[in-house]
């Protein structure tokens, strides 16, 4: 795969949750949630965790701030990656419509980012979502401009059209790309994966345990605040849900096989799918996190991965995984360049 700066061992980054916004909801206020991050971000670094997992979206900064807080005593040990593309106002972080990926805008965006993050580099930038109205190869000038400042060391997209990452690829190699992935949601499994894996491109599942679902928290009894995406994700609604536990019974089921929990047989799974696939499970409960990181230690023969895979595929999962407003900013394909 191209230079990626993950490893197998450090997939459980994910401070866009650790660091200060839990799963679904609304973020903490800084001074009641920061100190209770940091301990938990030191934890996992000590657990042997090194990739961790931002966006100037979350929060919207706050999440930026509280990571680069933590990580400070051990900065120069791990990878911090961060995202650009929502319309976020540089100053102020409040969420103004649609997106943002012209070049000065994401210098400014970045330059905001290493502030926030109290460093001198972003391991790995992403373009967080594709911004119809700036052609990629536009988008790769500025985080060109980025790497050869030293500000940028890689960059990668987020649920991005084909085409683009193809073009993208061409202007300025792709590390890496981060899409929606789990067994719950197993859409790359189409074109995504090859194409990859063609282009030598590592790939990092966001939401891997499927917003919580595969941990085994979640039974058709359940019922969502509001506030929480799950409560419009038709997946989770009346009989979608119902049908869709069959995969928690599976998961549970291989958890007493395996001595493990459900989320660690989901999470082991998407690490043996591929030796270049890095999940990112977010959490901000110590012992999420602890559960989490031993997912890695859980192996499968051959026979049981093809077992458990064949399991998988043979239920049919019901629902959407995302409202269709927010799934209109998946597969776009950047405008072309004149």
């Amino acid at each position: 795969m191209t230079d990626t700066p993950t490893s197998r061992r450090s997939f459980i980054a994910a401070a866009a949750s650790a660091a200060a916004v839990p799963l679904v909801g609304k973020a903490q206020p800084a001074n009641r949630s920061a100190p209770k991050m940091h301990q938990i971000l030191r934890t996992a670094f000590d657990s042997g965790v090194t990739f961790f997992d931002a966006a100037e979206a979350y929060g919207p900064h706050e999440v930026e701030r509280i990571l680069g807080e933590g990580v400070a005593p051990f900065r120069n040990q791990v990878a911090i990656t961060s995202k650009f593309g929502w319309n976020i106002d540089l100053q102020t972080g409040k969420r103004l419509p649609g997106l943002n990926s012209r070049p000065e805008h994401i210098k400014l965006a970045v330059e905001g980012m290493l502030k926030r993050l109290n460093t001198d580099r972003i391991d790995l930038l992403y373009q967080h979502r594709v911004d119809p109205a700036v052609p990629i190869e536009d988008v790769a000038g500025a985080v060109g401009d980025l790497v050869k400042q030293g500000k940028v060391l890689h960059w990668g997209l987020c649920e991005m059209g084909l085409n683009t990452l193809r073009r993208a690829h061409a202007a300025l190699p792709v590390t890496a790309v981060q899409n929606e992935y789990s067994m719950l949601w197993r859409g790359p499994e189409d074109k995504v994966l090859d194409t990859c894996q063609e282009l030598g491109i590592g790939f990092v599942p966001w939401s891997p345990l499927g917003v919580g679902f595969l941990t085994g928290a979640i039974d058709a009894n359940t019922r969502f605040a509001d506030g929480d995406i799950r409560k419009v994700e038709s997946r989770f609604e009346g009989a979608n849900l119902t049908a869709n536990l069959a995969l928690v019974e599976l998961l549970k089921k291989w958890s007493v096989r395996k001595h493990a929990t459900p989320g660690q047989i989901a999470l082991a799974w998407l690490l043996a799918q591929k030796p270049w696939i890095v999940p990112i499970p977010g959490t901000t409960q110590m012992a999420h996190m602890l559960e989490n990181v031993g997912a890695a230690s859980i192996q499968f023969s051959a026979a049981e991965l093809a077992e458990l895979g064949g399991a998988v595929r043979a239920i049919k999962v019901q629902g959407a995984r995302l409202p269709d407003a927010v799934l209109a900013y998946s597969g776009v394909e950047s405008p072309p360049r004149h």
